[in-house]
């Protein structure tokens, strides 16, 4: 069961905000989205390492997230991961909204010591997700390092994303973490409002 409460999502000044909760068997969490945000992040999942990669995700994007999720970590962190993301997909999709004004497209890469990750963003509203790369060890701490992956797919089929990626690297900690900026980094990119623009920016007027 998902409660959304709305959040403005203009181009004309209002917030690009939202307040999702989402209630399961396996998971309950509450999570809030400002996409203009400083960039500060509130993160309680019960998996250390991926609060800090959310966190890190809210630094580098620029949002202001806060996330409390109880899930059932005593089997595995799949849930817990694979949930949280399909709520800050539908944040996103709701703080949004008709999507006027704004960049759309987006790309970044980013290193981190040997490491490099690459995101292609499309807020097409077609969710897509194409992934290249493998992490070099399976687990970082209690976070099994393919649920990056699956956060990535989770939250593009959540959120209307195209969204393709790719990691190299021999560090599995890097690698997940520089997928996690470069993500960020790249929404932050495509969901800024372009001055220039008042429309969709889609020939079919709709996103």
């Amino acid at each position: 069961m998902t409660d959304h409460s709305d959040g403005d999502a203009r181009a004309d000044g209002g917030e690009r905000a939202a307040a999702v909760s989402r209630e399961t068997a396996e998971t309950t969490i509450d999570l809030t989205l400002t996409v203009d945000g400083d960039g500060d992040g509130e993160i309680e999942t019960g998996i250390g390492f991926f609060d800090h990669m959310l966190e890190s995700f809210a630094k580098h994007g620029l949002f202001d997230l806060t996330v409390r999720c109880d899930g059932d970590l005593e089997i595995d962190d799949h849930h817990t991961v694979e949930d949280v993301a399909i709520v800050l997909g539908e944040a996103f999709a709701e703080a949004l909204g008709d999507k006027r004004g704004i960049a759309r497209y987006a790309d970044r890469t980013v290193p981190l010591d040997e490491a490099v990750a690459s995101v292609v963003v499309d807020v097409s509203g077609r969710p897509h997700f194409e992934f290249d790369g493998a992490f070099s060890q399976a687990e970082v701490g209690e976070f099994a390092s393919d649920m990056a992956r699956h956060f990535a797919y989770s939250l593009a089929m959540n959120a209307g994303l195209t969204l393709h990626a790719e990691v190299d690297g021999v560090n599995a900690h890097h690698e997940v973490e520089a997928l996690f900026k470069a993500l960020a980094r790249a929404l932050d990119d495509a969901t800024r409002v372009d001055p220039r623009r008042s429309d969709t920016p889609s020939t079919k007027g709709e996103l």
